[in-house]
């Protein structure tokens, strides 16, 4: 699997085409870009556009909209409020 193919992937994941796709397109440019250049040559030309390529995956990642389900962080916040529900119903049950 080539930079682009990962980058592709990488852009469904974020869900991110939809909010920006000029930018999409800029970044899936670019990783086709380095994986046309051929390993060993160009270091410079591979080091320039692979930097360009990770400071625009990185705007990208920044638009990428939250995640809503099966986020470890949302799935602690439900537990712990489960977890608060359960002590009122008990305090109130209690008094």
């Amino acid at each position: 699997m080539g930079i682009a193919d990962q980058v592709r992937a990488e852009i469904d994941g974020l869900g991110v085409e939809s909010v920006a796709p000029g930018l999409a397109a800029v970044v899936v440019r670019l990783a086709e870009t380095l994986d046309a250049i051929p390993v060993g040559e160009a270091a410079t030309a591979q080091a320039v556009v692979a930097d360009k390529l990770a400071a625009a995956l990185n705007r990208l990642r920044a638009l990428a909209p939250p995640a809503t389900k099966g986020d470890a962080v949302n799935e602690l916040a439900e537990r712990a409020e489960k977890r608060r529900a359960a002590a009122q119903q008990r305090h109130a049950g209690s008094g």
